[in-house]
């Protein structure tokens, strides 16, 4: 393993994904499922032979927990963590706390659907995919990246949106691969970078 690690994973299930419900910047907490899968997170990152320097997560309590219990599997419970709103799931606006079934009868399938897997459109008081790349990419570039490039083992505990808006950059991928591109919840992908902060090689323990 190069020292130039950098580690994804999104949180385990939360309460609203069980519930079917839009979420964003709302709070809900891991469901027991949920819990599991961020155990499992890092039993898995420890079967790797991996610790870490540092660690980033949101300012939502789904992947501060998420991190919180994947860290004691590892052995790291007071692992340095930097908490920013920047890694936050994209704002779904409007359709926060909907049920998606209930969104698709008030404003019709195809437009939820646009709202949902089209790059540049948001709902509406909320964010597109291409909003939450501007946001979490600088600061991505600007905080996390100087730490991976001076060789410190660092892992991100984010959520589905903001964690594509960084693959989206690592692995060079357009709009529409990117919107295709599913992550498992509790589902570490490990990177190594090389010296111009491009990727080396990727192991995605979800599959």
């Amino acid at each position: 393993m190069s020292d130039r690690c950098l580690v994804l994973v999104r949180h385990g299930q939360s309460e609203w994904n069980l519930k079917n419900l839009f979420t964003g910047w709302k709070d809900p907490d891991l469901t027991e499922q949920g819990v599991a899968e961020a155990k499992e997170a890092g039993r898995k990152l420890k079967a790797q032979g991996l610790e870490f320097d540092i660690a980033f997560t949101s300012a939502l309590t789904r992947a501060q927990h998420t991190l919180k219990l994947a860290l004691a599997e590892l052995g790291q419970p007071s692992l340095p963590v930097i908490q920013d709103e920047a890694l936050n799931e994209r704002d779904y606006g409007d359709l926060s706390g909907l049920n998606k079934d209930d969104a698709r009868a008030k404003w019709g399938e195809e437009q939820v659907l646009i709202w949902r897997r089209s790059y540049d459109v948001p709902p509406p008081g909320g964010e597109s995919l291409k909003d939450t790349l501007a946001r979490t990419l600088p600061y991505y570039v600007q905080e996390i990246l100087p730490f991976v490039m001076r060789g410190k083992r660092t892992l991100i505990s984010a959520h589905g949106n903001s964690l594509r808006a960084l693959i989206m950059v690592l692995e060079k991928l357009s709009p529409e691969q990117i919107l295709k591109r599913e992550l498992a919840t509790g589902a570490p992908i490990i990177y190594t970078l090389n010296d111009d902060s491009t990727v080396a090689s990727k192991v995605d323990l979800g599959r």
